[in-house]
């Protein structure tokens, strides 16, 4: 028979130790897996549930090696990390998904749009700004938005500019510069794809910002658009992972815009906030379909069983230091309520620290208890600023 598998049915490395990872290894658990985390952090919060983990930069290439020579196979949960190891790990045989390659892509936003305006996925105009140059903002036109090339993600590395004055806050680094979207929904979707070339996709989620940070704050799944408008954003999420002949989960987050045409904003080679709320609503949650496409198992069912809506957690503004929840009899009084702390040992002002998931039998009775939540639950810290 060839459905044997001994146990562990794999040894997972796993390239960084953050709350996506902390969730994988569980997941991986379940799946009678084993994993190990190197992070640069004793104690990460994929860490002390992995319960082997190798302290190191994720760009150190003798950690990269040791992680990679003790495992089966490599992956990761964030993108800024360096890929010329990776690539020679590969080389060499070792197995990392997603691969190197498209890693390098992906985490370069410039070469990430490149590729999606060459693939024929629709995304907002762009140019090159290796310098920012105010003559050059100008000539593209305002409103518009400046991008970092590398290191950008919740927020960070991304300066929205209505006119002239905004060039003030312009980033001093390498980057580009994209037309600014006029966007009635921003939307995103979750595709795996395994390394047959199997591809499952998962119904169409709403973001809503935090208006402050810039990070996800609030989820709504299935999002509030037509049937026709979900199954077009699904499809092209599908169209950008098989163009990227991606293996793993990827995000692809998406805008809708008041002329109501769909455009790829950005792709993350991973597991994603948009899409916590799989591990209540569906039949199988996005960290075990992760594992399930890089092992060449078969993918999940994505079917939406109930609606859903999350609620990021992130440090209150004036507190630091260890995290103090409050507000946690509250919410968990609340049916329908799951509340996920990512064990992070110190809290700052905007940080993930956790999140919750409401499900409902309607979406706006999801909703309105989530709204209670937000006002209910804080991470606080033992310092004031």
């Amino acid at each position: 028979m060839d459905d044997i598998y001994p146990y562990p049915v794999a040894r997972i490395g796993l390239i960084g130790g953050g709350q996506l990872g902390r969730m994988l290894v569980k997941a991986a658990k379940r799946l009678g897996c084993t994993c190990v985390v190197l992070d640069p952090l004793q104690g990460s919060p994929a860490g002390q549930v992995a319960g082997h983990q190798i302290v190191g930069d994720y760009s150190d290439p003798a950690m990269l090696r040791e992680l990679a020579e003790s495992c089966d196979i490599v992956t990761f949960e964030l993108e800024d990390i360096e890929t010329e190891t990776l690539l020679a790990l590969e080389a060499e045989g070792h197995r990392i998904y997603p691969r190197p390659q498209l890693l390098a892509t992906i985490q370069d936003k410039y070469r990430q749009k490149q590729f999606l305006r060459d693939a024929g996925i629709p995304t907002s105009e762009f140019i090159d700004m290796p310098r920012p140059d105010a003559a050059a903002f100008a000539r593209f036109g305002y409103p518009l938005v400046q991008k970092a090339r590398r290191g950008g993600y919740d927020g960070r590395g991304v300066v929205v500019m209505a006119d002239e004055g905004g060039f003030a806050n312009h980033l001093p680094v390498p980057g580009f510069v994209e037309r600014f979207v006029e966007a009635d929904k921003e939307l995103a979707v979750l595709v795996a794809r395994n390394v047959a070339g199997e591809c499952r996709v998962y119904p169409t989620v709403e973001m809503r910002f935090h208006p402050h940070d810039n990070v996800l704050d609030f989820l709504v799944a299935p999002a509030s658009v037509s049937p026709e408008v979900a199954s077009h954003a699904e499809a092209l999420a599908v169209r950008t992972v098989e163009a990227m002949q991606g293996v793993g989960v990827f995000g692809i987050e998406m805008f809708l815009s008041t002329a109501g045409e769909l455009l790829v904003n950005e792709v993350a080679p991973r597991t994603h906030n948009s899409g916590h709320h799989t591990i209540e609503a569906c039949v199988t949650d996005q960290f075990e379909q992760h594992l399930r496409a890089i092992l060449g198992l078969p993918l999940g069912d994505t079917r939406q069983l109930i609606p859903a809506t999350m609620v990021n957690l992130l440090g209150e503004p004036g507190y630091e230091g260890r995290p103090v929840i409050a507000g946690l009899a509250a919410v968990l009084a609340i049916a329908g309520v799951c509340v996920h702390i990512y064990g992070k040992a110190v809290t700052k002002p905007g940080r993930k620290m956790g999140h919750v998931t409401v499900i409902d039998d309607t979406l706006e009775a999801a909703c309105e208890k989530a709204q209670r939540v937000k006002t209910l639950i804080k991470i606080l810290g033992d310092k004031q600023l």
